[in-house]
């Protein structure tokens, strides 16, 4: 994936939109909960600072398996291993960035991934929408599914990323490791263009348009709209 990757299209009425082979592997542009235009973009090097005083500013509360790192140096490390051996994205709104997702490692066929909304972005549907361009660029990209690590007594968590498919794989010690495979309908789902969206698909979970961000909400205050 292009780190420094620019997208051209700045059509901001994307409700009939129907795609082009130029487009990225879900339509960057939506709207929040509040009206907001928001768009989801590739990081970059240059996000650092704001992506750091974003993550400082998140209550202790909301970091979950020691993530993200609680001070300046740490966080920069953790964010400089998104551009170096993975790949990200922010969303962003009135010119500022308000949410975070990525993948580590770039070259695993299984990455790990983390997904994060700045305190005062939340209940707008931002995480909601990062997760499922997450899918959608990881799809696009080749892996073949995605990984997470969730506390075993999260039992709401531990549910819908079950009812979604994911797989514990491994436990830990008050955790568990779990996977998604990425041939799963969801990661066709997220890829479809605004014009299609609300389909259905033959086979997919049922309850992916009312759950999936219910993970979402524990680290973001969430609750999701539909595709």
């Amino acid at each position: 994936m292009g780190h420094e990757r620019e997208w051209a299209c700045t059509g901001w009425d994307n409700s009939e939109c129907v795609g082009t082979p130029f487009c990225p592997p879900r339509c960057p542009r939506f709207r929040d909960r509040d009206s907001v235009q928001g768009i989801v973009r590739p990081h970059k090097a240059a996000d650092t600072a704001e992506l750091v005083e974003m993550y400082l500013d998140l209550d202790p509360a909301d970091r979950t398996m020691g993530l993200p790192p609680a001070t300046e140096s740490r966080l920069r490390t953790w964010l400089d291993r998104f551009i170096d051996d993975g790949w990200s994205l922010v969303a962003e709104t009135e010119s500022s960035i308000v949410g975070h997702t990525g993948v580590t490692p770039e070259d695993a066929s299984e990455p790990h991934l983390v997904v994060f909304v700045a305190n005062d972005a939340r209940g707008r549907g931002i995480g909601s929408e990062l997760l499922r361009h997450l899918i959608a660029h990881a799809a696009d990209s080749g892996h073949d599914a995605l990984t997470l690590t969730v506390a075993a007594d999260n039992d709401a968590a531990v549910t819908v990323y079950d009812n979604l498919g994911f797989d514990v794989v491994e436990q830990m010690r008050g955790e568990f490791e779990m996977r998604l495979s990425l041939a799963e309908p969801v990661a066709e789902r997220v890829q479809r263009p605004p014009a299609e969206r609300g389909m259905t698909i033959p086979g997919s979970h049922a309850v992916f348009g009312r759950q999936l961000f219910d993970v979402v909400e524990r680290f973001s205050g969430e609750r999701p709209p539909t595709f």
